[in-house]
């Protein structure tokens, strides 16, 4: 039987465990709140982050990380994507030799410009060939309902990501492989600063046509830095590109989305991240994804007017503007 470590009790790593443990395998889930790991265990819920919602008998969960990990074929880590590096430091020492490690995170992290699958590199010394992501229109709630849903795992290695797949297939949840981890990491990277955008205009009131323009120019520019970065140009048009944008541009579930709407209609950044009760990825990722495509000269006039509305206090309407006045190109571009 496949065995796999789930760390992060949030949403996400919750219904992934749920899927992992529908396909057949025996799953572990890690968390830091012992009262949290209690609940999973007694109840088979997990009250904070998914309430209502029943989890298999088969996951169990636990505070300790190297009981997690004990033979573990797959490691997955579904932390927010800034604190990867401390935490990961801390769990590579108890890896086994066979365990790969599986990202579910969406962002690149400050100041390094590092997409996930770098860091998971840097940090636990392994190969490509032991780093999988995750990646698509992955929104937890509808997932953990076990409504049907499609995503792709990527790595380097097909037979590695074939491996993933199996362990992840279930009646309700389609994997496909790909090995473009890069386009697959900056697919889901950079969907959620484009979802704050959509949010904004959501939130000031503005129709579909707007919205539209968008979700399809914000493809336009993920799909430039893939390019510049190495990605396949495939990739963008597929579940981990343009499926994943429109989930995280369209739902109530997306947590980017939401925190945009607030944005857009007046909050300031403090009042939305108060109201937020789980990490918006995008927040602080808009600002690496910025740096990284001003390193490798890459023009992303969405991404900058995201990070002056979070992170400069712009106000939304003028942010918008300068947007909308930006000298005309040919539309390929």
């Amino acid at each position: 039987m496949t065995r796999c470590a789930v760390f992060g009790t949030g949403s996400w790593g919750t219904a992934f465990a749920m899927i992992l443990a529908d396909a057949g395998c025996e799953v572990t889930l890690w968390g830091r709140r012992q009262e949290l790991a209690d609940a999973v265990n007694a109840t088979h819920t997990n009250p904070d982050y998914l309430p209502g919602v029943r989890l298999s008998d088969a996951i169990r969960a636990t505070t300790d990380p190297a009981e997690a990990l004990a033979g573990a074929d797959f490691a997955v880590l579904a932390v927010p994507s800034q604190t990867l590096r401390e935490n990961l430091a801390a769990w590579a020492p108890l890896l086994e030799p066979q365990t790969v490690l599986v990202s579910l995170m969406k962002g690149i992290e400050l100041g390094t410009v590092k997409r996930m699958s770098e860091v998971v590199a840097e940090v636990a010394g392994v190969g490509p060939e032991r780093i999988a992501v995750v990646s698509g229109p992955n929104l937890a709630r509808e997932i953990a309902n076990r409504q049907p849903a499609a995503s792709v795992v990527a790595c380097t290695d097909e037979a590695v990501a074939k491996r993933l797949q199996a362990a992840c297939h279930t009646p309700y949840f389609r994997p496909y492989t790909n090995t473009d981890v890069i386009g697959c990491e900056l697919g889901g990277a950079v969907k959620n600063v484009i979802g704050l955008a959509v949010g904004m205009a959501d939130g000031m009131g503005l129709g579909d046509n707007t919205k539209a323009t968008l979700i399809t120019r914000g493809l336009a520019e993920t799909t430039r830095l893939g390019l510049a970065l190495g990605a396949e140009p495939y990739t963008f048009a597929g579940l981990a590109g343009m499926g994943d944008l429109v989930a995280t541009c369209s739902s109530p579930l997306s947590r980017n989305h939401t925190f945009g709407i607030n944005l857009g209609r007046g909050m300031s950044l403090a009042e939305t991240i108060a109201a937020t009760r789980q990490t918006a990825e995008g927040v602080k990722s808009c600002e690496s994804v910025l740096d990284l495509a001003r390193r490798n000269g890459v023009d992303m006039p969405i991404v900058e007017a995201v990070v002056d509305v979070v992170h400069n206090g712009r106000p939304t309407q003028e942010a918008l503007q300068a947007l909308m006045s930006r000298s005309a190109k040919p539309e390929r571009r």
